[in-house]
């Protein structure tokens, strides 16, 4: 047995079938598996022989933040400021990244600016700390 082992959850998953029908099938011995524990592993390529049709690869897993940033107390310089920063710090591409999208509103009437931010974990986390620096610099 080579390749890509799932556990039962997947295969029926995969299949659209409860996991108590799966674990018949691997009993009956319709389905090929290996027992490692107490719980049974299936081969892609056993999969496959038994529906007929390649198994789905796994999906990637993909993870997305989105976050809403409230700046209180800032006039319409350093708001213009802070935006063109956060724009410029997200012009070129990231390696591994996906789509990151922010935008900003300042409300000079109330003296507020929100920055909104969508994108990876790791590019927004970048971007939050880059905004912590930014107003407690200004803040002071």
């Amino acid at each position: 047995m080579s390749g890509e082992l799932l556990s039962v959850e997947q295969v029926a998953d995969q299949l659209g079938l409860h996991v108590r029908t799966v674990r018949g099938y691997v009993r009956d011995g319709r389905l090929k598996a290996v027992r490692i524990g107490k719980q049974y592993r299936i081969a892609r390529e056993d999969l496959a022989a038994l529906t007929g049709r390649p198994s789905a690869p796994p999906r990637p897993r993909h993870v997305e933040v989105s976050s809403i940033v409230q700046v209180d107390g800032i006039d319409a310089t350093d708001a213009g400021r802070l935006s063109n920063l956060l724009m410029t710090a997200t012009a070129g591409p990231r390696e591994g990244d996906g789509p990151l999208r922010v935008e900003t509103v300042h409300d000079a009437d109330r003296a507020t600016m929100k920055i909104i931010l969508l994108g990876s974990v790791e590019t927004t986390a970048e971007l939050l700390g880059l905004i912590a620096v930014i107003t407690e610099e200004e803040g002071r």
